[in-house]
């Protein structure tokens, strides 16, 4: 019997997948996309707009070894399965794959598993399907649209008003933070003050705060209407009503890409791009003594359905380790729309493997994260919790004070997920109406109301995600590339907009208002959804949106001003024109306003100064010198000696990613083209992060 070839999207995956399947199974590796749009063609899109958006796709640069070896494994294979990730991406690098290794994209060869376990892994081997054409052709209208709005926008603001680049849903991103910006800088704080009354009754201490005056809810705005309150009220309160009731809290539902994203943040204080990491490599399989396994489920997903299996296998582990009365129900979402339920929510593969079970295999982050997985997937199946809430009503001449408290009566979810969501006991003594308190203290306070919050990156995704923007695998990307292209900044762990955000979202807002806005962005994304089912197609779906872009864009070319650069009231030497300050790859420099008829670049001040050193080699005096790679120290007596003197070499710097493939620290080093981000692990790994 001959081989069958199974390939996947990463290494560490084909690892844990070959070790469940028999000796005619040979599983290999893609490493990601192996081809994306070329950036050639009318302006440089590698689509064809005149000709229905037809792509030019060309084999990445870094896959050409890996796409020669694929041949090779296909050409020696009786059948080749496709079984890359269960999400539109996934689907898309499976037609890809198949399209470049010229298999028939008819075949049933697509193969899918939520979970990579022995039992999934041959499931979906049993029952393999073809491409979903439609699948593909949504990511694909994804693709193009991005670039079509990457490439012509980014150009315009380069050339307008030098910005890096714009997107079609990171400036909507952006947009939101910069309008908080504007909500906050226009915010005009407005003064109130509250009162309390402090008591201790059989050795209980408690407050109650003022609410009504003569059953009307009350509000004093300034300091004369607090101080006409309190000369009103004496020491002497009655208690008018106690309330009794047994309320529930409900746990929450189990993970979506999302919501892990938002709890990791506020939890663990995880980034999102970090917590995507360490799950992937979670879901991937982690070596636990005898065997490798995935411990998680697929993390892209915006369902929160579980499976019949999962839910039976932890409602029978509730019972034996908590009790019958521990087990709840299964939680139905209530929101459908924009949801893709092709997979489950994120859970752990075995309730079984507790993270008590795992601590000596996997790394601290590691299992800070499995840890919040389980919990939450375990306590979404779990009985709420019961409290014994009170409320006190007391009366002080027609002022009516409120005190309120709660008791926790069955602990029910929070047995398990109490370190994730505190339940502290706010004890009330017991008391009847009518009874007399005697106030120890009353208080009056002034406050301000104040301004909406900035976004953190927890809150941004949520936001994007209750308005429809992106998708489950985009929000870590959106908000690292508004980041990384410095549009924002880090205050008190929340986003404030850059003076060059600012101004990239001003000229955004101004010239393309219809597109770059929530509604737009929020509908285009309900058409990608209606292409993957059929509903729609690609080139309709782009035509719409080019008929509706293209105006826009040669207005933009046509009355956006352009920004000049400083000038430094300095001549050129060479053709007597203005010296300005100019951005380039390695920060701002001087040169002549002529460019490029005249090109003329000033030097740094310190560039070709002695440095007090002697050439180890010639003896002549080292001076220092401005190159690609910054400043460095080299011979006066180039090119007669090329003596260049040599950086000691520093520690790399560690940054709280990890590695997708191994998941070693993730560090910053060094190289013949500036700095880059790598493994830590090198040389025995040697992964590189784009």
């Amino acid at each position: 019997m001959g081989k069958n070839l199974v390939i996947v999207e990463s290494p560490s995956k084909s690892k844990t997948i070959e070790k469940y399947l028999g000796a005619n199974y040979l599983v290999t590796s893609s490493k990601g996309h192996i081809r994306d749009l070329a950036t050639t063609g009318k302006g440089g899109l590698g689509v064809d707009i005149e000709n229905d958006f037809k792509p030019n796709y060309i084999i990445n640069k870094d896959k050409k070894d890996v796409v020669k070896e694929l041949k090779k494994c296909v050409k020696e294979a009786d059948y080749v399965y496709l079984a890359t990730d269960p999400d539109r991406e996934g689907e898309a690098i499976s037609w890809h794959l198949a399209e470049v290794l010229e298999l028939d994209t008819d075949l049933t060869n697509r193969i899918v598993f939520n979970e990579i376990t022995k039992e999934a892994v041959i499931e979906a081997l049993e029952h393999p399907r073809q491409i979903d054409k439609n699948l593909v052709k949504s990511q694909e209208t994804r693709r193009v649209l991005d670039r079509i709005i990457g490439f012509k926008l980014s150009k315009l603001l380069q050339k307008k008003i030098k910005s890096k680049s714009a997107g079609r849903v990171q400036s909507v991103a952006l947009r939101l933070i910069c309008e908080r910006e504007d909500e906050i800088n226009a915010f005009i704080p407005q003064e109130y003050w509250k009162m309390k009354a402090l008591f201790e009754e059989k050795n209980i201490p408690f407050e109650a705060e003022l609410s009504k005056f003569n059953q009307k809810k009350i509000e004093l705005k300034n300091a004369d209407e607090a101080q006409t309150v309190f000369d009103a009220l004496g020491k002497e309160f009655t208690v008018s009503q106690v309330k009794k009731s047994l309320k529930k809290r409900v746990s929450k539902p189990p993970f979506i890409t999302s919501t892990l994203q938002q709890e990791a943040s506020s939890k663990l204080n995880f980034k999102a791009k970090k917590t995507m990491m360490i799950a992937q490599k979670l879901y991937e399989g982690i070596d636990i003594g005898e065997e490798t396994v995935g411990l998680i489920t697929y993390m892209r997903t915006d369902s929160i359905r579980l499976s019949e299996g999962f839910v039976n296998e932890t409602k029978q582990y509730i019972e034996n380790v908590y009790g019958k009365n521990y087990i709840g129900s299964v939680k139905v979402a209530k929101k459908t729309e924009n949801v893709q339920d092709a997979h489950e929510g994120i859970r752990p593969t075995s309730i079984l493997r507790t993270p008590q079970s795992l601590k000596e295999y996997l790394k601290p982050d590691e299992l800070k994260l499995y840890s919040l997985i389980y919990a939450r997937a375990i306590a979404s199946l779990m009985a709420p919790a019961k409290l014994n809430s009170t409320t006190l009503l007391l009366n002080n001449h027609d002022y009516e004070f409120k005190a309120s408290g709660s008791v926790i009566a069955f602990d029910g979810y929070l047995r398990v997920y109490s370190t994730y969501e505190k339940q502290t006991d706010e004890i009330l003594p017991e008391l009847n109406e009518g009874d007399i308190l005697i106030s120890q203290d009353i208080q009056k306070t002034q406050h301000f109301t104040k301004p909406p919050a900035r976004y953190t990156e927890a809150k941004l995704i949520k936001e994007l995600e209750d308005l429809g923007i992106g998708r489950p695998s985009t929000y870590a990307s959106i908000i690292d590339t508004i980041v990384t292209r410095r549009y924002v900044e880090t205050v008190d762990k929340a986003f404030k907009p850059t003076e060059s955000g600012v101004l990239t979202n001003q000229k955004l807002v101004e010239y393309f208002d219809t597109i770059i806005n929530v509604e737009y962005t929020a509908q285009m994304e309900k058409e990608l959804d209606e292409i993957a089912i059929g509903t729609d197609d690609y080139v309709h779906a782009l035509t719409n949106f080019e008929e509706k872009f293209e105006p826009l864009l040669e207005n933009a070319y046509d009355k956006m001003e352009q920004i000049q650069p400083e000038k430094t009231g300095e001549i050129c030497p060479e053709c007597g024109g203005e010296l300005v300050i100019r951005k380039g790859r390695f920060g701002d420099f001087v040169a002549c306003s002529n460019y490029p008829t005249c090109k003329y670049v000033k030097k740094d001040p310190e560039e070709s100064q002695e440095t007090g050193e002697l050439c180890p080699k010639c003896g002549r005096p080292m001076i220092y010198k401005q190159g690609r790679f910054g400043k460095f120290e080299a011979c006066s007596g180039y090119p007669d000696c090329k003596y260049i003197k040599s950086e000691k070499k520093s520690e790399p710097k560690v940054t709280d990613e990890v590695c997708p493939n191994c998941g070693s620290p993730v560090v910053i080093k060094r190289g013949r083209f500036g700095e880059f981000k790598a493994c830590s692990a090198y040389p025995k790994c040697k992964t590189i992060i784009k």
